[in-house]
C-alpha cells in the first residue's frame, strides 16, 4: 500500500490514553492535517513515528510506508523528514553546511552541484557560505526545509513549522513547503493549531483530544 499509514495507534502517559486509538491513510501527495487542544499527543505521534518518543510515553499500534512497517526499522532508517517550529540550523555551520548535512556519503562535487540548486530553487543563489545568524526567519525557514529535502524522506512530518512566522511569511512559505512537498509526491502530516494552515492544506483534518 503506497502512502504513510497509521492502523490503531495508541498512545499512552502512565497507563492514559491520551486520544482513541487513530487510523489513517496518507497517500503520495496528500496533507492530512491533525488538530487538537496542547497536550492531546499531537507531536509525540510524529515522535513515535520517527522513533524518538519521550521514555515517559508508550505508544502501540502498526505504522508503514509504502508497505513496509516503520516500526520495525530503526529511526535512522526511516526516512521520515520532520519540521518544527524552531528552524534548529546548526550555527557552526555554514548555509551549505546545514544543507550538506544529509548528502555526507555524496562525491563533494555532487554534494555542491545539488546544495546550489536547492539555494536557486529556493531563491537563495549564493547563499551557500552565509552564516545562519545573518539570514531572516524566512530564509532560515527555507533552508531547514531544504535540509529535510535533500536527505531524500519518503514522507514529510511538519510539527507547526509555520508558528512563528508572521501572516504573510507564513502564508507564503506554507505554499512552499506544500508545493514542494506535492512535486516530490510526499506523503505530508501536518500538527498545526490554525484553521487556516489546515485549509491551505486541502486535504483531511484529523481532531484529536
Amino acid at each position: 500500500m503506497r502512502g504513510l499509514v497509521l492502523q490503531q495507534v495508541v498512545l499512552r502517559l502512565e497507563g492514559r490514553m491520551l486520544f482513541p486509538p487513530l487510523s489513517l491513510q496518507v497517500a503520495p501527495g496528500q496533507v492530512t492535517a491533525l488538530m487538537g487542544p496542547s497536550g492531546c499527543g499531537k507531536s509525540s505521534l510524529l515522535a513515535w513515528l520517527c522513533g524518538t518518543l519521550d521514555p515517559a510515553l508508550t505508544g502501540q499500534g502498526r505504522a508503514s510506508l509504502d508497505g513496509a512497517d516503520l516500526t520495525a526499522l530503526p529511526p535512522e532508517r526511516r526516512r521520515l523528514g520532520i519540521l518544527f517550529q524552531d528552524d534548529l540550523l546548526f550555527p557552526h555551520l555554514s548555509v551549505g553546511g546545514n544543507l550538506g548535512f544529509g548528502l555526507r556519503g555524496l562525491p563533494r562535487a555532487e554534494r555542491r552541484a545539488r546544495i546550489a540548486a536547492a539555494l536557486a530553487e529556493a531563491e537563495m543563489p549564493g547563499f551557500a557560505e552565509r552564516d545562519p545568524a545573518s539570514l531572516s526567519g524566512g530564509q532560515r525557514a527555507r533552508v531547514a526545509l531544504l535540509r529535510v529535502l535533500l536527505a531524500g524522506p519518503r514522507a514529510l512530518l511538519l510539527d507547526e513549522p509555520f508558528g512563528r512566522l508572521d501572516a504573510a511569511l507564513r502564508g507564503r512559505f506554507r505554499r512552499f513547503v506544500l508545493d514542494h512537498a506535492a512535486a516530490r509526491g510526499l506523503p505530508v502530516l501536518l500538527v498545526t493549531h490554525d484553521a487556516a494552515d489546515a485549509e491551505a492544506a486541502g486535504g483531511p483534518v484529523l481532531r484529536l483530544g
